[in-house]
């Protein structure tokens, strides 16, 4: 029997840079899905949301210091030893660098599937190699994913499309996007849902709101249209001291049902 998909706080905000209050998110993600405003079932028709469906494993305690990095590390490798996917709630995107140096060793062909407003390829943001701005530089020049795809980028800086020429990375920027754009992936894949990826009209609870992109359906339907094999997904940077309404918050318990959903399909 295929071990339950497993939700995994990682409440760590030490690298952001503007705003802090990402660590707060998982307390507030699992609120969201919990509450009787909604239900437990993904579109699918599968009752995600429940611990007959998905294993809470509760927040790592994890300090605001360069140590919450191997302890990330560790959780997702005894995850990944045995094959077990995963959700991990961020935290700001910093974690995603420890996330896959977990993952990798047991996944030698991977791809990342990148959803986001920023590349985050910076090799260095205010004198920080670990910030938030920089986690997809630390994966790629590590080997810790074969392909890293972009899609959402809407606030490119000239750095970043070095960075991205440096590392082949490929992107899909919201003015491809709108153009008909869309991603080609195959094999095993890892999502990272950045929610400023999202237009701030769906997710204003972020500390970096960039307006022009992507709204909840188009995150659902490139989730639900994936090739290939889904290992591991991230849901990072939502900030709920700027998510007035709870509308952020309802989002990425969405995101969290149609995730496990996903899992569930594939191992059917």
């Amino acid at each position: 029997m295929t071990a339950r998909p497993a939700l995994i706080g990682l409440p760590y905000d030490a690298s952001s840079s503007f705003l802090r209050g990402a660590a707060l998110g998982p307390a507030a993600i699992r609120e969201a899905l919990a509450s009787t405003a909604g239900n437990p079932w993904a579109e699918r028709l599968v009752a995600t949301a429940t611990s007959e469906v998905l294993d809470d494993l509760g927040d790592l305690t994890l300090p605001a210091t360069a140590e919450a990095r191997p302890l990330i590390e560790k959780a997702i490798g005894d995850l990944a030893s045995s094959k077990r996917r995963f959700v991990a709630l961020g935290g700001d995107h910093s974690v995603t660098y420890p996330i896959l140096r977990g993952l990798r060793p047991h996944y030698p062909q991977l791809t990342i599937l990148q959803i986001d407003a920023h590349p985050d390829l910076y090799d260095e943001f205010e004198g920080d190699r670990y910030s938030h701005a920089c986690p997809f530089a630390r994966i790629m020049e590590a080997g810790l994913a074969d392909r890293l795809v972009q899609v959402g980028i809407r606030a490119m800086t000239g750095h970043g499309r070095d960075q991205a020429r440096r590392f082949n990375v490929e992107q899909i920027s919201m003015r491809e996007w709108a153009d008909g754009a869309r991603p080609s992936l195959g094999g095993q894949v890892y999502v990272s849902i950045d929610l400023d990826g999202l237009d701030p009209a769906f997710a204003p609870g972020v500390a970096h709101r960039e307006p022009g992109g992507l709204s909840v359906r188009e995150v659902l339907t490139l989730i639900d249209t994936l090739a290939g094999e889904v290992v591991g997904a991230d849901i990072v940077e939502f900030n709920p001291s700027q998510d007035l309404s709870g509308l952020t918050a309802a989002v990425a318990g969405k995101l969290v049902k149609e995730l496990v959903a996903q899992y569930v399909v594939e191992s059917e």
